[in-house]
């Protein structure tokens, strides 16, 4: 049996990725903000819950490290933590920059850290990275310059630790979604037909394939699940 973490596991996403890794029989560990996020999840036998500051170098460095001790070895975590915001170059701030770097960028950072040189260690890890359309197209990033800045750092880090593990198989994979089908997306914008958006359960899929022995041989990936968007 695989352990992995799920961080954002309480989202529209996270919630959707720790039910599919589930059913799927992964012993998941899932990371929440809150404790009312902690309580509104559902039990299951195979679900350690906790509330966890992953802004914190120091809180998820400690919660890596309780997280070996406890399991012994964990063979890969999703970074599903974020943050969205719109805004063009006229109407962005630097503290604009600042709050998405570290909803998207640090929150992943902070935890890959300890569990890099873990995955190293056991010459097994996957490291999945939730980036954005935005961060790769400059058209649609233009309008929404903080977030897609934010997102761009993932890209170039997953390079650096692609090639830190160039001969063990531990892989840092990027996974690419267009619009996500969620209730937030279907209220702001309710003259789009969302069978062209990304299911979230379907893209579930897609990141059980990266953890799926079928795909042991690819390295450096990048997903692009866009759908018809």
């Amino acid at each position: 049996m695989k352990t992995i973490i799920i961080t954002g596991a309480s989202g529209n996403l996270g919630s959707a990725v720790t039910q599919k890794f589930l059913s799927s029989g992964y012993k998941v560990i899932a990371t929440v903000m809150a404790e009312t996020d902690k309580q509104n999840m559902s039990a299951h036998p195979l679900l350690d819950v906790r509330v966890v500051n992953l802004s914190s170098e120091e809180d998820a460095h400690t919660f890596a490290q309780q997280i070996i001790v406890q399991y012994g070895q964990v063979h890969g975590v999703l970074m599903l933590v974020g943050g969205f915001a719109m805004g063009d170059l006229k109407t962005t701030k630097l503290a604009d920059i600042s709050k998405m770097f570290t909803l998207n960028f640090s929150t992943a950072f902070n935890i890959c850290k300890p569990l890099f040189t873990h995955f190293m260690d056991h010459q097994y890890g996957r490291l999945v990275f939730i980036a954005a359309r935005p961060a790769l197209e400059a058209t649609e990033g233009k309008s929404m310059i903080a977030y897609g800045l934010s997102k761009s750092l993932l890209f170039k880090f997953a390079e650096y630790l692609n090639a830190d593990a160039k001969h063990l198989n531990v892989v840092a994979s990027i996974v690419v979604p267009s619009v996500l089908d969620t209730p937030a997306n279907r209220k702001a914008m309710p003259e789009v037909n969302p069978e062209s958006w990304v299911n979230t359960v379907q893209l579930s899929d897609v990141l059980e394939f990266i953890f799926n022995p079928q795909s042991d041989q690819i390295r450096e990936p990048v997903y692009k699940v866009y759908n018809n968007v």
